[in-house]
């Protein structure tokens, strides 16, 4: 029984890759996520049970439990009883289980912390950092935290850009975001002209293959990762002798702040974000006027 659940697993993850066009990073999350739960079904087994183990409620209660007493925080038990239910969903919608098991997983309340944007001179001073270098990847991270703060982007979505989707003669990126949604974004000439800067004169020594599709990329002329682009950040922060934590998602609540402070009504910064629901856009409303 525990290799059918391991190949239901399989099949959901593929479903979300493939029809959900969900990312490799969250799919990683959704498999370490659930083969916890099937090492919990693991050590459930004894002789007696071996041949009749199945997914049901005793063994979905059993696997709650034993993620509180594992001490996790109450957002992580919420991550992993999200992908327990996302999987029970699936099998339902599949056949493969017959009751809908999902109510037996209850979610702890998780509160959801408040958005941190940059002030706006600790962001002038990030930004400017990449500038007092000559090099090539001065002008790849002036390029991507110019992008970063005009488009609001996740990190994931950032890296995942192809030069292809960048449109410099119309000034507008082309993202794909959560669910394979397609996002179109604007940019002002003056980014764009920054993203030219490194696209004709930092990425063409970068590059080791003509053929890299990847809109930005490390010293060996790969695509960087979302790892990289942190640790760039953190980096030109603590140049900057910024005293407060800086992260990609900093920068992006920053874009989300400035626009509703120019005037930009709820939903349409909800679209430029790719938020799914305007809830988690209204958490921004609570800082237009405070910071």
């Amino acid at each position: 029984m525990l290799s059918k659940i391991q190949a239901n697993i399989d099949a959901f993850l593929d479903h979300l890759g493939k029809e959900k066009g969900y990312s490799q990073n969250t799919l990683l999350a959704y498999a370490g996520d659930l083969n916890q739960l099937v090492d919990y079904a693991e050590s459930t087994v004894t002789p007696e049970t071996n041949e009749t183990l199945r997914l049901d409620a005793k063994l979905l209660a059993g696997y709650l439990h034993s993620l509180k007493d594992k001490g996790y925080k109450s957002s992580t038990i919420a991550r992993k009883v999200a992908a327990a239910k996302s999987f029970i969903t699936f099998l339902v919608e599949r056949g493969e289980l017959r009751d809908d098991l999902t109510p037996v997983l209850v979610s702890p309340k998780v509160k959801k912390p408040t958005p941190s944007p940059l002030s706006p001179s600790d962001l002038r001073n990030l930004l400017a950092e990449p500038g007092k270098l000559p090099t090539p990847e001065a002008k790849r991270d002036s390029a991507m935290l110019e992008l970063l703060c005009a488009t609001g982007l996740r990190a994931s979505e950032l890296m995942a850009l192809d030069v292809k989707d960048v449109n410099l003669k119309k000034n507008f990126i082309r993202c794909r975001g959560r669910g394979s949604k397609i996002r179109i974004i604007p940019i002002d000439d003056r980014v764009a002209k920054i993203v030219k800067d490194y696209c004709d004169n930092a990425r063409t020594q970068l590059i080791n293959d003509e053929k890299e599709t990847a809109l930005f990329v490390n010293r060996r002329g790969e695509r960087l990762t979302r790892q990289g682009f942190w640790q760039i950040v953190q980096n030109y922060a603590n140049k900057a002798g910024l005293n407060v934590k800086v992260t990609p998602r900093s920068i992006r609540h920053s874009f989300a702040v400035q626009k509703l402070r120019s005037g930009a009504d709820l939903q349409s910064v909800k679209e430029l974000l790719g938020h799914a629901h305007v809830s988690t856009t209204k958490a921004y409303t609570q800082l237009r006027l405070t910071k």
